[in-house]
């Protein structure tokens, strides 16, 4: 029998926007292509939602206000 193991990594992420659609290219840091402009907190409540749909969940760490960030999945 297996145990799932709730292991959080912690990435750094380059935030571009305005693309056409989202994408993630993994490297150091992580480049994340979002689809909304960063008005109204849009930009990171999309990468909170397109993160969590792909790993699990997403939290902002820091960098909430700048195109660099740290987030925990």
């Amino acid at each position: 029998m297996f145990k799932s193991l709730n292991i959080d990594m912690i990435v750094k992420v380059k935030v571009k926007l305005n693309s056409n659609k989202f994408h993630v290219e993994e490297g150091n840091p992580w480049i994340v292509s979002l689809t909304e402009p960063a008005e109204n907190n849009r930009a990171n409540l999309e990468l909170i939602k397109e993160m969590s749909r792909m790993y699990g969940s997403c939290k902002i760490l820091r960098g909430k206000t700048s195109r660099n960030k740290t987030i925990e999945i």
